[in-house]
């Protein structure tokens, strides 16, 4: 009898002996899944984003990868901005793929589809550029690495109060968007903390070319600055018609997130002059790490600059890699128990997540000015 015990444990020892063995020699990919929006009108801020990603997977890469040696990969997914398109790429990597993890999608709209989807099927999933309110409500499993707008708008604002005085603002935002909407909830609720007066608030449509009708009301009506929650290609048109109606320079525009975006330069130019933006994140923080990363893209992208959405998912692949990393292996459950315990330092500054599953310190966000169609440290 005791013989047999003997020759039980043995084979116990032996087999997980090999089996750690295998662990431990597993060089084979761990993929996980993201899901951004690499083609349409808003590809500006997805194909950002998956730049921070694959300069992020170069680096980790180069550094022996995760879990002892195992390289990380992506499997991208185009959502082309729409909910239904991120929807069904969530089920493709979850039930395809089987990845142990998702990132993204790019919007808060496609967030609102794909979150329920990875969190009934208890896979994690992190946003990097989902800012509306209730992103994290959705479940224990959906994480978020960007500030929502209710920690970045009302610093802009004050500050907007504080530096230059207004008083009275008119307001515009898209009204088919769950971001630009959330967003306009922030600006409402801070609007009247702080006492400013709302002249008029206007609405458009994600798909408008046309906000002239908008804009000769709030012209009118003389405010001292346009306060607007919109995705940066509205936001753009709406710049530029404002200044061709005759809107002065001195009504500046104040922005959410979406006008957080070196492409409002681009397309705007000189229209956008003098809008003020909330941001976790400013190309010259001086910094050896954020100078690093910031050479590093422009060496990897043609002299091209990164934004924030780019740095947040730089960022963001270091968190979920450190992650994997404790977990001790490429699991769902795991990797969720250990993604809420992770500190990390980043490009971004200090990282880690609240109780509730979004960046726990607020206290980076700075104002940036847009001058000669490049945004700056407000002064």
């Amino acid at each position: 009898m005791r013989s047999m015990s003997r020759r039980v444990l043995l084979a116990a020892a032996l087999l997980g002996s090999s089996l750690a063995g295998a662990q431990a020699q597993d060089k084979s990919p761990v993929k996980l899944g993201a899901i951004e929006i690499l083609t349409g009108p808003n590809s500006r801020y997805g194909v950002a984003i998956q730049r921070g990603f694959d300069l992020a997977l170069t680096d980790i890469n180069k550094a022996g990868g995760v879990l002892g040696g195992r390289p990380l990969a992506l499997v991208y997914e185009d959502s082309a901005g729409a909910k239904e398109q991120a929807l069904n790429a969530a089920r493709k990597l979850i039930g395809r793929d089987k990845v142990p993890l998702i990132l993204g999608p790019t919007l808060s709209n496609e967030m609102f589809a794909a979150g329920p989807v990875a969190n009934e099927r208890k896979v994690p999933i992190v946003g990097t550029s989902t800012t509306a309110n209730g992103i994290t409500a959705i479940g224990p499993y959906v994480f978020r690495t960007s500030l929502p707008e209710s920690d970045v708008i009302p610093v802009t604002l004050k500050t907007a109060q504080a530096k230059f005085g207004i008083k009275r603002v008119a307001v515009m935002y898209g009204n088919d968007d769950a971001f630009t909407k959330s967003a306009y909830d922030v600006m409402k609720a801070s609007l009247e903390k702080l006492g400013i007066e709302t002249l008029t608030t206007e609405t458009f449509g994600s798909k408008d070319s046309d906000f002239s009708a908008q804009l000769t009301k709030i012209k009118a009506l003389n405010p001292d600055a346009i306060v607007l929650s919109a995705l940066v290609e509205a936001a753009s048109g709406i710049e530029l018609q404002a200044r061709q109606l005759g809107i002065p320079e001195k009504v500046f525009f104040i922005g959410g997130n979406g006008l957080n975006s070196p492409k409002l330069g681009d397309i705007a130019g000189k229209a956008a002059d003098g809008t003020l933006v909330g941001s976790p994140w400013f190309i010259g923080k001086p910094d050896a790490a954020n100078q690093a990363f910031v050479n590093a893209f422009k060496a990897k992208y043609g002299g091209d600059l990164p934004d924030q959405f780019a740095a947040q998912a730089y960022d963001t692949l270091f968190i979920v890699a450190k992650a994997i990393d404790a977990a001790g292996a490429p699991e769902p459950e795991k990797i969720k128990d250990a993604l809420i315990k992770v500190k990390y330092t980043g490009v971004m500054g200090p990282f880690s997540f609240s109780d509730s599953r979004d960046p726990a310190d607020t206290s980076g966000v700075v104002v940036l000015v847009m001058k000669d169609g490049k945004f700056q440290l407000l002064q």
